[in-house]
C-alpha cells in the first residue's frame, strides 16, 4: 500500500462449515469477497455516516486456499478519497488453521499469518449521503 491511510477496519471470523463449497471443506473465494465488502460498508460508514456502495474491484487476488475451521483476518484501508468515490485497498490473513488430519476439531494458531488474499476496490458515497464533515 503506497497511498496515505485515511481509514482502518479488521475483522476476524471463523469460517465455519456453512462456508464450505467446495470438496475437502474447501471455501469459495466469493466468501472472501463477502467479507471485503462488510469492511468496506464499516468504512463507508467511519468516513462518511453511509454504508455507501461497494462499485467494483480493479484487482482481486487469491494466494492460498481457506478451509471450513480456519479463522481468517481481514483488514481494509481506505487510501484515496475522491468527491464520492473511496479507493479500499484489502488484505486477509489466515490466523488460525483447521487440523481435519488430526481431528474434527483440532486446530492451529499459526506463528506468522498466511496472506489468503487481497484486493484493490471502490467504494461510492453519494454527495447527498455524506454526513461527516472532514478537514483533508
Amino acid at each position: 500500500m503506497t497511498d496515505t491511510i485515511i481509514y482502518a477496519s479488521k475483522l476476524r471470523v471463523r469460517l465455519s462449515a456453512n462456508d464450505a463449497h467446495y470438496g475437502g471443506r474447501l471455501v469459495n473465494g466469493a466468501h472472501l469477497l463477502s467479507l471485503f465488502g462488510d469492511i468496506a460498508t464499516e468504512l463507508a460508514i467511519l468516513h462518511d455516516g453511509d454504508e455507501g456502495l461497494l462499485a467494483g474491484y480493479e484487482s482481486i487476488e487469491f494466494l492460498a486456499p481457506l478451509y471450513a475451521g480456519d479463522f481468517v483476518e481481514v483488514t481494509g484501508s481506505i487510501t484515496r478519497v475522491g468527491r464520492t468515490s473511496r479507493r479500499i485497498e484489502f488484505e486477509a490473513y489466515k490466523v488460525i488453521s483447521a487440523r481435519h488430519d488430526i481431528s474434527d476439531s483440532a486446530a492451529d494458531v499459526l506463528s506468522q499469518p498466511v496472506l489468503v488474499g487481497r484486493a484493490v476496490g471502490t467504494t461510492v458515497v453519494k454527495t447527498e449521503l455524506q454526513r461527516k464533515t472532514r478537514d483533508l
